[in-house]
Formats: structure tokens, C-alpha cells, sequence
């Protein structure tokens, strides 16, 4: 039956992730052993503690209606994790909103705050999501580089006024993904001011906030002086706590704004699996353990990919956070031909940096999320791919 897409499809096209996936399994179908350094899936197996109480609960035939909002122990739960880990006072009943994953708020945002035409400042390169809300909602994306020079923070002073007085909402992400850095507080205090005069909203995606190295503990939005007046922060159980495929998550911060949301959410779902909502809790209870085992596997990992990559005479900055490697790729490359060399010389998949937006470009995405041992492997293909110039002993 002949029939027609939506225009608004047209935003949408393949995803890069599915393209390399296709290219990866073709390789595998030839005889490659493939060393897939692409998704930020967490490979670290969720606590015991957290599995069990999701049992308990799935063998409880009352839990199996809709859960329509996020349950009162939840809400509970996820204020005391930001009082203990981050000093802030959240109201559980009015300044926390339950999500079903950080996508799901990340894509939906816009729609609540955002008309066709509007302009919704997001970073460059940033996470794939964001413009995909922006684009559900008919705004435009007004791209802020992340750049070395500026230690990968948007310049403020470099928005035109004109785009700063059309834009409804700005995404930050900290520590970021694709690339992993750490704002600082003045960063963040430059933002409020920035939002408070041109009435934008700011929602800061905090993903990965609980996965840092070297004691360098991220700093919250919320916890500044004003966060609250002015927006949001979303975070998820996903990275942390490794609850990827649960799809739980929660959005904090001003009432009004998070009543907003929760107008738009009562019409486009039911909820959260109860027994995931159980098992949040107790994630969130045991955040700290949870949270330092975690960090020590992926420094552990980072220490030994960034030595074994400088070894080889790639020279890439370590991170501070997060699971990625933002790798500056060798000169004489754009970085979708040398992601595509990476499968085909070394048998390892990584992202290029232009799938994250223009300022991408020159750079690939490789994610922690391998054991030791297959990160070592990863290291020794790339050696003997002839991609890179020997360091000099």
C-alpha cells in the first residue's frame, strides 16, 4: 500500500549507531573478532542487592499495574541522594519528576518549552538526543562549539544577541558526552546570569555526575546560588549505577518548570515498572558503594587505554569523567574514514566525532566499556594497524 512519511521525518535519518552496528556485523560475518568500543552501554553487572530487590518485586503479582508518576519512596530516595552526595534540598513532592530514562526527558523537553521557530542552544558536539528533541518540537538548534581552546565550555560571549533573545532553552551536559569535561562553578554562575537576562531556560544533563576519577567530584548546576530560579537538572540510573535497560530516571529542579513537564508526561505515558522503581530506590540508598566501585573499574580502565595509546604514539588527552575518550584523531584524517579504518585495520569500533555535530569533526568517541584484558587487546590491534607512527623509546 503506497503511503507517505511525515515531513517531520526528514529530521531523522539513519543513525550512525546503527550504521557502524551494520558495518561491524558484516565484519563479524566475514571472520573478524570485533572489539566494539562504540555504545556507552555499562558492561559492569548492576549490584547484587539492587537485582534482588527487583526480583522480590517481579514475583509480586501487585506491582503489574501502571505506576502513572513516580512512586512517594522514589521521589524520597533521589532528594536524600542529593542531600547526602551534593548539599542540595530538593522538595521530593514539587521539585523532583520521575522519567523513564534521561532520553526521555531529554527529547521531550523541548516540547514543553520550545514553539516552532524558537531557538534551543545546544552544545557542539553534544549528545545525539538533543537535537532530536529540538527537532520534535519544530525549533532550531543554535550549535555553541566546544572547543580546546576554551576547555570544551561554551563561550557565552560568543552568542549573538539576537540568537541569545530568540533562545527558549539551553542544554548543558557536564560531565559531557561525547566530550568529558568538568565545569566549574563560575562556568556555571556565567550561565544563571546568562539565563536570568535573556529568560532562558537551562537544563543541565548530568548523566554521568557520580563517574569521575582522581577524587575530581563534579560540582551539581543545582547547587548554585539561583540554579533553581532558573531550571532544571536531569540524571539517570543508567551510567552510574549500571540500569542502562531499566529506563529510569528523574528530572529536578524548579516546580513550575517540573509541573510543566509532568503535564506533558501524563499524556504520552504510565510510568515506570514498579519493581524498577524499587529497585532505584535501593541503588540510590547504596549510591556511594555502588558509585566508588564503579569509578575505580573505569580509572582503572582509563589508566591503562591512555597509557597503552600514548605508548603507540597516539597521543589523547585522559579524561576526568565519564566513560569516553574524546581522541583527537591523526592528521590527514576526517573522522568518519578514520573510524571505518579503525574496523577495518584493527578490528575496533569507535564513533567519529562529526556524528556529534561539526565541531566534531577531527575527533572519535571511544567508550570505556570493555574489561581490561579487552581493552589491552583493543590497544595491541590499533599497534599493529599501521594508523598511527611508532613513539619514540
Amino acid at each position: 500500500m503506497p503511503f507517505e512519511l511525515a515531513k517531520r521525518m526528514k529530521n531523522f535519518g539513519p543513525s550512525i549507531f546503527g550504521e557502524l552496528k551494520a558495518y561491524k556485523l558484516k565484519k563479524i560475518a566475514a571472520g573478524c573478532n570485533m572489539i566494539d568500543l562504540s555504545i556507552g552501554s555499562p558492561d559492569i553487572p548492576p549490584s547484587r542487592k539492587v537485582m534482588d530487590e527487583l526480583i522480590k518485586y517481579a514475583n509480586d503479582e501487585n506491582q503489574y499495574g501502571y505506576s502513572m508518576t513516580g512512586i512517594d519512596p522514589f521521589l524520597q530516595a533521589v532528594s536524600e541522594f542529593y542531600r547526602k552526595t551534593k548539599g542540595i534540598t530538593l522538595n521530593p513532592k514539587s521539585e523532583i519528576l520521575q522519567l523513564m530514562g534521561s532520553q526521555d526527558g531529554l527529547v521531550h523537553l523541548p516540547m514543553v518549552f520550545a514553539n516552532p521557530g524558537d531557538i534551543v542552544l545546544v552544545p557542539d558536539p553534544g549528545y545525539t538526543a538533543y537535537a532530536t528533541g529540538v527537532a520534535m518540537a519544530g525549533a532550531e538548534c543554535y550549535f555553541m562549539p566546544l572547543k580546546e581552546e576554551n576547555q570544551f565550555v561554551p563561550d557565552l560571549t560568543k552568542i549573538p544577541e539576537h540568537i541569545a533573545e530568540k533562545a527558549k532553552l539551553m542544554i548543558l551536559n557536564f560531565p559531557g558526552n561525547p566530550v568529558p569535561t568538568i565545569a566549574s562553578k563560575e562556568f556555571f554562575e556565567d550561565v544563571i546570569q546568562f539565563a536570568k537576562k535573556h529568560h532562558i531556560i537551562i537544563l543541565h544533563d548530568a548523566a554521568y555526575s557520580e563517574l569521575y576519577f582522581d577524587n575530581q567530584k563534579p560540582i551539581s548546576f543545582l547547587s548554585l546560588p539561583g540554579a533553581k530560579e532558573v531550571g532544571l537538572e536531569i540524571n539517570s540510573l543508567s551510567k552510574s549505577f549500571s540500569l542502562a535497560g531499566a529506563r529510569i530516571a528523574y528530572l529536578a529542579g524548579n516546580s513550575e518548570m517540573i509541573q510543566a513537564v509532568l503535564q506533558f508526561k501524563s499524556n504520552v505515558d504510565y510510568g515506570v515498572f514498579l519493581p524498577v522503581q524499587q529497585a532505584g530506590i535501593v541503588a540510590l540508598q547504596l549510591a556511594e558503594s555502588i558509585t566508588e566501585k564503579a569509578r575505580k573499574i573505569y580509572q582503572k580502565r582509563r589508566d591503562l587505554f591512555i597509557e597503552g595509546l600514548h605508548s603507540i604514539g597516539w597521543k589523547v588527552d585522559s579524561p576526568d569523567a565519564g566513560m569516553f575518550v574524546w581522541a583527537k584523531i591523526p592528521d590527514g584524517w576526517n573522522s568518519t574514514d578514520f573510524a571505518y579504518a579503525c574496523m577495518d585495520k584493527a578490528n575496533v569500533v569507535v564513533v567519529p566525532g562529526v556524528a556529534f555535530g561539526p565541531s566534531g569533526e577531527g575527533y572519535v568517541r571511544i567508550a570505556l566499556v570493555q574489561k581490561e584484558e579487552i581493552m589491552k587487546q583493543a590497544v595491541e590491534n590499533l599497534k599493529s594497524s599501521g594508523l598511527f607512527t611508532p613513539a619514540v623509546v
